[in-house]
């Protein structure tokens, strides 16, 4: 196996009630060597065009609108099979489904505020990790 990268955030919910240490922790626990790390305040064009995807949905301007609120916590993490695993920590996206132990079972507050973000493929986390990172803040 070789390493792969993956891209996360601790969303503004997590970042507020002082889950990021916690977070931080599982990701060391989980095996990911975190390559990229930093507190990040987005911008509303910034948080448009990140979540660009889900434009046409009925949820976007509340998405948008959460993730500008407060700060969040941007991640570069690498191990094997990087992407799966982040997903698996990270628990189903409706934290009510999250399997114990996970992120979102342990801080989320509800599908919408569910305390983290994680590349799906590696094609998102491709576009994803530079959008926020230069090679040369990668260790």
């Amino acid at each position: 196996m070789t390493a792969e990268r993956t891209f996360g955030i601790i969303k503004p919910d997590a970042v507020k009630n002082g889950h990021t240490g916690d977070i931080l922790a599982l990701v060391e626990k989980n095996g990911f060597k975190i390559v990229g790390l930093k507190r990040y305040r987005l911008a509303k064009a910034e948080a448009e065009t990140f979540y660009a995807v889900h434009k046409e949905r009925p949820f976007f301007n509340g998405l948008v609108t959460f993730m500008t609120e407060g700060p969040v916590v941007l991640m570069v993490l690498e191990r094997d099979e990087a992407i799966g695993k982040w997903r698996e920590v990270m628990g189903a996206t409706n934290p009510a489904n999250a399997a114990e132990g996970t992120i979102r079972k342990l801080y989320a507050e509800n599908i919408e505020r569910n305390s983290v973000h994680g590349s799906d493929a590696k094609e998102t986390a491709a576009q994803e990790i530079p959008f926020f990172f230069s090679s040369a803040e990668l260790l």
